[in-house]
């Protein structure tokens, strides 16, 4: 487990790779985990059928929990119960993921991404979910981040109190303008796993927030 105090700032959501086979994505998300401070995961089942994702499941929430990290299952509520998940991150209707909040919430975390506008953003924080999310998982395939995902989080974390995360974009160069906007988090994956060193890459993208991410006030 990680000791290092908490940053008073923006911190790392990791993005689970999308790797050739399960012990290859167990392996990466080790490394990574081992190479410093990261929030939580994002857990998403790709192209694998239910099965073989709660299987794969089963070995990365406590990998992930046992790092000090929080492991949030993408899409599916079932899973994230039976392999204890601390939460569920969900996609959908704004009234499912109401509905979602209401039933798990406090007990899991519940959060929602892929808002294209501000005015879908203003419908889905009327659900009061935990976290909103600006961006896609899997669409980092550019160095830099979205400019409308920065858009947004520069407007929501101006004026709304549920933490928000932005999504950074292929390279670790991305993470200056992307935290300028003062997110809660920022969803790091092709940047830390398409590097041949996992861990130096977490370091070294912490060590960009230290140096480029405002503090938050107490």
């Amino acid at each position: 487990m990680n000791s290092e105090p908490t940053p008073q700032r923006c911190r790392i959501v990791l993005v689970a790779p999308n790797a050739a086979s399960a012990d290859e994505t167990i392996a990466k998300l080790g490394a990574a985990l081992a190479g410093g401070d990261v929030a939580s995961v994002l857990l998403p089942p790709y192209e694998m059928d239910e099965t073989s994702f709660q299987n794969l499941a089963e070995v990365a929430v406590p990998l992930i929990q046992n790092s000090g990290a929080a492991a949030i299952i993408v899409g599916n509520t079932q899973i994230a119960g039976r392999v204890k998940a601390d939460g569920l991150h969900f996609e959908g209707p704004t009234a499912e993921l109401a509905e979602n909040v209401q039933r798990l919430s406090p007990k899991l975390i519940v959060g929602t991404g892929n808002i294209k506008n501000r005015h879908t953003a203003l419908e889905i924080g009327e659900a009061m979910p935990d976290y909103v999310l600006f961006g896609k998982i899997g669409a980092d395939n550019k160095p830099e981040a979205h400019p409308r995902n920065i858009d947004l989080a520069d407007w929501w974390a101006s004026m709304v109190e549920i933490p928000c995360i932005i999504q950074g974009g292929n390279t670790l160069e991305s993470i200056p303008d992307a935290v300028i906007t003062r997110a809660e988090f920022i969803a790091l994956g092709a940047a830390i796993f398409d590097n041949a060193d996992p861990a130096a890459a977490i370091k070294e993208a912490n060590r960009l927030l230290d140096e480029h991410a405002p503090a938050f006030e107490d």
